[in-house]
């Protein structure tokens, strides 16, 4: 059995300086460095790397870019047999500010991502009867992540969306769909049309978003922790306390946590133990798929 994650393929360009800049400002920076990156392709790599056999399908450009994608995620443990060169676009490109405080500031050009559409939800059909579980992100258009659902619905595959980048309007069709949603607190915000800062207010959105049709709401509150509410229980996991490096990828590897934990039959309560963990240790280290924690460091953190 395996796991498909459907989603984005990004290069991230790293810039790292002393805090992030105000608009109209040029800032004397640290470091660059480039990574692979984008929301679908990190958390494919986050469940590789925690053992789990994982498919990803999505697209990526005819250059430089896309040779490396595809074989950082081949070197991870990713199956890529399903991710489409497209001839006519460049790859996902995300140029990234890192502060000394660990705060970031992202622009993303979609590129290939931009250009997924139903020809890439049948290449995800094909792989259904094998799955267990569908991820999904909002980094590709939104008719192929309805779409996605819709198949993996009909399949009786679970299906976890990660609602991020942030958006207001989702449609109400694609709530129903899903099993488990985990968005943070700006994306649970923009969601629910308020603002979610702790326990309480998670508490109150994670509500809403059960109403709206999602079997399982988690709302990730970063250092504070995650509340978690289903319409049988609810529950809070408070964060792992670890020193934050960087954030990004931290919610790409909570969701491979949840996923890897789920894969291996466990409770929801020990599947958001296990997405915390993986959260807690991708913040320890710089960049995206490089955050990613491997399976022995993963099981010596939980044993701590």
């Amino acid at each position: 059995m395996t796991i498909i994650v459907f989603g984005s393929i990004n290069i991230d360009l790293v810039a790292t300086a002393p805090r992030l800049p105000v608009g109209g400002e040029t800032l004397l920076g640290e470091n660059f460095f480039q990574v692979s990156g984008g929301k679908g392709a990190n958390q494919a790599v986050a469940l590789a790397r925690l053992g789990i056999p994982t498919q990803m399908v999505g697209r990526v450009g005819a250059d430089n870019f896309g040779v490396e994608l595809v074989n950082n995620l081949q070197a991870s443990g990713v199956q890529t047999n399903n991710v489409f060169v497209d001839e006519n676009v460049s790859s996902g490109v995300a140029i990234i500010t890192v502060s000394q405080a660990g705060e970031n500031q992202i622009v993303v050009i979609p590129g290939a991502n931009g250009r997924v559409n139903q020809e890439d939800v049948q290449r995800l059909s094909n792989l259904l009867p094998e799955a267990t579980a569908l991820l999904l992100q909002l980094e590709i258009p939104i008719p192929a992540v309805v779409a996605a659902a819709k198949a993996a619905r009909s399949a009786n595959i679970k299906v976890i969306l990660d609602p991020a980048p942030a958006q207001s309007d989702l449609p109400a069709e694609l709530y129903p769909l899903v099993d488990i949603i985990t968005p943070n607190e700006v994306e649970a915000g923009q969601l629910v049309g308020f603002a979610v800062d702790g326990e309480e207010t998670a508490a109150q959105a994670a509500e809403i978003l059960l109403q709206r049709g999602v079997k399982c709401a988690i709302v990730k509150l970063g250092a504070k922790g995650v509340f978690c509410a289903t319409d049988k229980e609810k529950f809070f996991v408070p964060a792992f306390p670890v020193d934050v490096v960087d954030t990004v990828a931290a919610g790409d590897a909570f969701n491979g946590g949840l996923a890897a934990a789920l894969f291996e039959g466990m409770s929801l309560h020990q599947a958001v133990v296990w997405g915390a963990a993986a959260g807690a240790l991708a913040a320890t280290k710089p960049g995206a798929q490089t955050s990613l924690p491997h399976r022995l460091t993963f099981d010596a953190f939980l044993k701590e």
